[in-house]
């Protein structure tokens, strides 16, 4: 049986489909075409195995900005036998929107005429730029290079809903990426007025006609509002894709970024949360809301004193004057409780996430000499384990109790710490 089972994350090819005039423009180490799923389960089954075929190719193209997609299936032999050989076609079109063209020569007609004549929709909400010649943006400097310039990639985030025009049937093209790159990821519901997107695009020059750009889909994140107490909405942010050949190149924490700025500057919106977050996200949340803070003078300087504001925050562990006016700032250890929720309300960040925030920059600014910081800060991350877990700490002894808050605290100091590494 082997011999006629494919693995379904191999054989199914992805590709996002430039024109001819817009490939020129692409530097030796930008590859947007036979790249591969994360995953494949929700459509082929958990074991991810295609039954039935000898060399199998799934290709699945799509126009890189409008996403007009192709699909094509072959094989070098089958098996006769119907009921045992996988509908590879018909499973793929489940998960497809409708108008797959099939015709591979109708489908390059339609990425020509689509590379001029596509934009986005919705508003643009958040823009960033990258130099053409660094590839991909995997050097990309803090100081970003002006839109001006003729190597300039500059990428635009744009806000939709649902009834932003064109939008809904747009949704449904792009939705599949959900399943490839997001493990137990699925489909939303149409039907619910409540969700909100943000959609990320590579805005890019032509060589011979750099007065013409074109728009290349890179990826979105869906957002879903929630009632807020008392009179204000709360977004959670439930589903975040990057495409694979974009990813590992800060594009993430751009889109992230332009998310959390959009939630500051609207009024109705109290919070941002993120659902049920998978580790990477959870590091890219992490590292992107300790730049902010740090980045945040007021906060710094109340929290830590007059002279601990600096864009990096120092070096974990480091001696000197952030460790002196430690006791003089807001921080402690420990945290004033007051200040903390008040700023954590100024900057809508959700309970947990801002507590542990705070627990890493305190533990930035720790003196390891000082004991008397070192119990405050230990008592002060305990306190915030020991409620959270209260249901599953309650059931044990007092001592095994004692021995497991303390198993996790230094767990979570120790992953504390490489999460600081990543911003310091």
């Amino acid at each position: 049986m082997s011999d006629w089972t494919t693995d379904s994350n191999e054989c199914l090819s992805i590709s996002m489909a430039r024109s001819v005039e817009d490939k020129k423009t692409l530097s030796e180490d930008e590859r947007y075409e036979n790249f591969h799923p994360a995953f494949t389960y929700p459509i082929f089954g958990e074991e991810e195995k295609i039954y039935g075929y000898k060399d199998l190719i799934i290709d699945l193209k799509f126009a890189s900005g409008s996403l007009k997609q192709y699909l094509s299936v072959k094989w070098s032999d089958k098996l006769q036998s119907v009921d045992t050989v996988d509908n590879v076609d018909g499973t793929m079109r489940e998960f497809l929107s409708e108008g797959i063209e099939t015709n591979e020569d109708a489908f390059r007609s339609q990425v020509q005429e689509d590379a001029t004549s596509f934009k986005p929709s919705g508003k643009m909400i958040y823009s960033y730029t990258r130099s053409a010649s660094k590839g991909k943006g995997k050097s990309f400097a803090a100081e970003q290079p002006s839109p001006e310039d003729e190597d300039t990639v500059v990428y635009e985030v744009y806000h939709n809903t649902w009834e932003t025009p064109g939008f809904k049937e747009y949704h449904r093209k792009m939705q599949i990426f959900i399943l490839l790159y997001i493990e137990a990821g699925s489909y939303i519901n149409e039907e619910e007025d409540a969700w909100e997107f943000v959609v990320l695009y590579e805005k890019r020059k032509r060589q011979d006609s750099p007065h013409i750009s074109t728009y290349h889909f890179v990826g979105y994140s869906s957002l879903y509002n929630f009632y807020y107490f008392p009179e204000k909405v709360r977004l959670r942010l439930s589903q975040f894709v990057i495409l694979g050949p974009y990813q590992r190149s800060g594009h993430g924490s751009e889109l992230y970024k332009a998310i959390y700025q959009y939630v500051l500057s609207q009024s109705h919106m109290g919070e941002l949360t993120v659902e049920d977050p998978a580790e990477a996200f959870e590091d890219l949340r992490d590292k992107n809301d300790l730049k902010m803070l740090l980045s945040t003078k007021q906060f710094m300087e109340e929290g830590f004193g007059q002279d601990s504001h600096s864009h990096s925050g120092g070096r974990v562990g480091k001696v000197g004057k952030a460790l002196k006016s430690l006791s003089k700032g807001k921080m402690g250890p420990p945290v004033e409780k007051g200040w903390a929720e008040k700023w954590r309300v100024k900057l809508k960040i959700a309970g947990r996430q801002f507590q542990r925030l705070v627990e890493m920059l305190i533990q930035m600014h720790l003196d390891p000499l000082d004991n008397r910081g070192l119990r405050a800060y230990r008592l002060q991350v305990k306190e915030r384990l020991y409620r959270f877990n209260f249901e599953v700490l309650a059931q044990l002894e007092k001592e095994e109790r004692l021995e497991k808050l303390e198993e996790t605290f230094q767990s979570v100091r120790d992953d504390y710490g490489r999460i600081l590494k990543l911003v310091c």
